[in-house]
């Protein structure tokens, strides 16, 4: 039987990269899969790129900004599929620049996607998750919310938000026998690294002790493991996935 049979995950962020090979990763371990993207048309591709190689997901486009949306995903979770097990926040959108330049809608925006987001489907997975005596709710942030990053003081305060979040989730629900943990991406070839130049390609492997960028799989393989009994009394972690960038 698949690790995750039965069990019913929620994943923002979904359309594309690091969020869709999470679904991708533990429909294949059995679970049944609510994919969440702002658009209904990657939404849809990350749905049929699951039942095509044997999984079984539905979707609910929306911006998880959006509280609304948020207790919506949950809800559908729950009457369509029957349950809520896994939570995985991984939405997440940069609106990169220097601080004394930053408009206060960016700083607005990228915290309430990255950060509120999380705060938001984490209170509404709580009941659910409860009521199973089981649970896993795992927070996507980033290897700069630990380490900083020049022209990201908005993103690197969601994400080091996120970890704040996690740490004190996981005390509050460790007894219930629900794990909450982050995981911390360095950087990951998807889309945005494919349009940096070599030369800033080059830049960045120079900082990387194993000289290459990670893929989305490469998470996803984490964020399994954490959801599998594997990881049943591993709480309150932030698991870097770097390639040594953070050490």
């Amino acid at each position: 039987m698949a690790e995750l049979s039965g069990k019913v995950a929620l994943v923002t962020g979904a359309g594309q990269g690091i969020g869709r090979a999470i679904a991708l990763h533990l429909a294949a371990m059995g679970a049944a899969v609510l994919v969440n993207a702002r658009g209904e048309t990657t939404t849809a591709s990350t749905v049929e790129a699951v039942t095509a190689a044997g999984g079984k997901a539905i979707g609910l486009a929306g911006d998880v900004a959006d509280p609304a949306v948020c207790t919506a995903l949950v809800d559908k979770a729950v009457k369509d599929l029957g349950g809520l097990h896994i939570l995985v926040n991984n939405a997440g959108i940069t609106r990169d620049g220097l601080i004394m330049r930053m408009k206060d809608e960016d700083w607005d925006a990228v915290l309430d996607t990255n950060l509120k987001s999380a705060f938001l489907l984490s209170r509404a997975a709580c009941r659910p998750l409860m009521k199973n005596r089981w649970g896993r709710i795992i927070n996507v942030t980033s290897i700069v919310g630990v380490i900083g990053n020049p022209g990201q003081a908005n993103y690197c305060a969601s994400k080091a938000g996120m970890i704040g979040l996690t740490k004190s989730l996981a005390k509050e629900l460790a007894s219930r026998n629900i794990q909450v943990n982050a995981v911390a991406p360095g950087f990951i070839q998807t889309r945005m690294t494919d349009e940096l130049t070599e030369e800033q390609k080059g830049a960045l492997l120079g900082q990387i002790p194993a000289a290459r960028f990670g893929q989305p799989e490469d998470i996803a393989g984490v964020v399994g493991f954490l959801c599998s009994e594997a990881a049943s009394y591993v709480t309150g972690q932030v698991l870097e996935v770097a390639g040594g960038l953070g050490m």
